[in-house]
């Protein structure tokens, strides 16, 4: 991305990055299995849908741990250039080195051997749609100085809401249904893969019933955040009633499509014998924060452009 932006590299920038995005990922990846392995058993004997509460939480303290490790291990690997050089290639060489090792056990585990060959192509593809999101934040920030403080508000509601979902439509097919045989949705005679707008959101069937609760739930939980930045910017941002309710028409309009998107997407992989548990969620969040910032851009633009935004030369503000 470095190169793509300015035509140069730095080799020591380069093994920096590496290095502690693989610390990063191994780390924040054990950490937060062992904390959804437990939220699952402790929800299972509370008698709660893990459903309902292991995924978001998974999300949510994914984005902040991974951002605290990574922020911590870079900080230490930047102070060790040009005093320990080696410390950052060091760690590559170890990781590429043990690699075969995990490559073995993981193919030994029956729960984990289906996912080393068919999970690296949503793993890679998200991380592709989310750094296309990047550099429109990038881009936006110039203009926008505020939009950085509403990005993860947008795009953590809609990806959790979505995971919610998605999570809830995998195990009802688990659990009803074998892999690559769909069920017969409420209003049809036979299996269908899509399905209309009008239907994912006003049918009578379960998931539909869950969509418009989900969907119930992003003006009142937008609005409380958004007025905590507020709070919390001591002022510093100002929250007129035309951009709220701009802001809220990105954020439903975000939502509604990946709950649109999620239910075509996991019967069509169902459908294909892809287990959604292990493919849909990484397109899924991905394309939410792809998403929530064009939208939230283009509500920004919108804002200016009807002069509800001011310009100085620090960029843009509400």
């Amino acid at each position: 991305m470095g190169a793509f932006r300015n035509g140069t590299v730095s080799l020591d920038h380069t093994y920096l990055l590496c290095a502690s995005s693989l610390v990063t990922a191994s780390l924040a990846s054990f950490v937060l299995g062992l904390i959804t392995a437990g939220v699952i058993v402790f929800s299972r004997h509370c008698h709660i849908n893990p459903d309902n509460v292991a995924t978001p939480i998974a999300a949510s303290l994914g984005d902040i741990t991974s951002l605290a490790l990574l922020s911590w291990i870079s900080t230490i690997l930047y102070e060790a250039i040009d005093k320990q050089d080696w410390l950052a290639p060091l760690i590559i060489a170890c990781y590429i080195l043990i690699t075969p090792l995990w490559v073995w056990i993981a193919k030994r585990n029956k729960y984990t051997n289906d996912v080393l060959y068919s999970g690296w192509t949503p793993v890679m593809v998200a991380m592709l749609i989310s750094s296309c999101g990047g550099l429109i934040l990038e881009f936006m920030v110039s203009r926008f100085e505020n939009l950085t403080v509403f990005q993860p508000v947008i795009n953590g509601v809609g990806g959790n809401l979505v995971a919610v979902q998605a999570s809830r439509i995998s195990t009802a097919l688990h659990k009803q249904a074998d892999l690559g045989t769909l069920l017969i949705p409420p209003g049809h005679t036979h299996p269908v893969i899509f399905i209309t707008p009008i239907a994912n959101f006003f049918g009578k069937g379960l998931h539909a019933r869950t969509t418009r609760v989900l969907m119930a739930m992003v003006i009142p939980g937008h609005i409380i955040f958004i007025y905590m930045i507020k709070y919390m910017k001591d002022g510093d941002t100002s929250l007129t009633a035309l951009f709220v309710f701009v802001y809220l028409c990105a954020a439903m309009l975000q939502v509604a499509a990946l709950l649109y998107i999620a239910y075509i997407m996991i019967h069509w992989m169902w459908k294909r014998r892809i287990d959604p548990d292990n493919s849909a969620i990484p397109y899924l969040t991905a394309m939410g924060d792809l998403l929530g910032i064009s939208l939230l851009a283009i509500a920004f633009q919108f804002l200016y452009l009807v002069g509800d935004q001011e310009y100085d030369d620090e960029g843009l503000k509400p």
